[in-house]
């Protein structure tokens, strides 16, 4: 047997370093299924381990839980706080410690108790530094893109007044409000 090195690159080491997070969309939501190319999605981690990524995803469900949104919408706010990571060391600390955390009050892995003893763990938190980290990322990076808004029926702005005449009023998921309730109307000519 000989003892070859072989040729290694610091391109093809670091490619092969990474973690992913992998999925598949259910495909439930129709407007999300015309915005993906595919039904598979892929999350490359550029700071953070496959299980942090994972448990990161999962902990946002519980923050912000939309049953039928595809978790290649949530992976998102995993994405932005693997880029937090990977920017600033102490962020890093404070998502692999909160995880760590997690893994240890749930006796070994969070990610493999039931939905509603993690959600008590995720309560539990309110408040803790790590808790506030995932909040804030999870409000912007959750809601501000386009996936999000095909799923929420949202049209994007739309500028004038004319926008309240073009269908407005078609969110089907919010609540009808009455006519007294929405303040005077624009002139539809404006």
């Amino acid at each position: 047997m000989t003892d070859k090195k072989l040729p290694l690159s610091r391109r093809s080491f670091l490619k092969g370093s990474g973690s992913v997070i992998v999925g598949t969309l259910a495909m439930t939501s129709g407007s999300i299924a015309l915005l993906a190319p595919s039904r598979s999605w892929a999350l490359e981690l550029n700071s953070l381990n496959d299980h942090t990524g994972k448990t990161l995803l999962q902990f946002c469900r519980h923050l912000y839980p939309h049953a039928d949104l595809e978790d290649a919408v949530y992976a998102l706010v995993v994405k932005d706080l693997d880029a937090s990571a990977a920017d600033d060391p102490d962020i890093r600390m404070l998502l692999q410690s909160g995880v760590q955390d997690l893994d240890s009050a749930a006796g070994g892995d969070w990610l493999s108790i039931g939905d509603d003893a993690q959600f008590l763990y995720v309560d539990s938190l309110q408040g803790t530094p790590f808790f506030e980290k995932l909040r804030g990322t999870a409000v912007v990076s959750l809601y501000n893109n386009d996936m999000a808004f095909a799923h929420f029926g949202y049209e994007g702005k739309k500028g004038n007044a004319g926008y309240l005449h073009r269908g407005f009023d078609d969110l089907t998921w919010l609540p009808d409000l009455p006519d007294k309730a929405s303040g005077p109307m624009p002139d539809a000519s404006a």
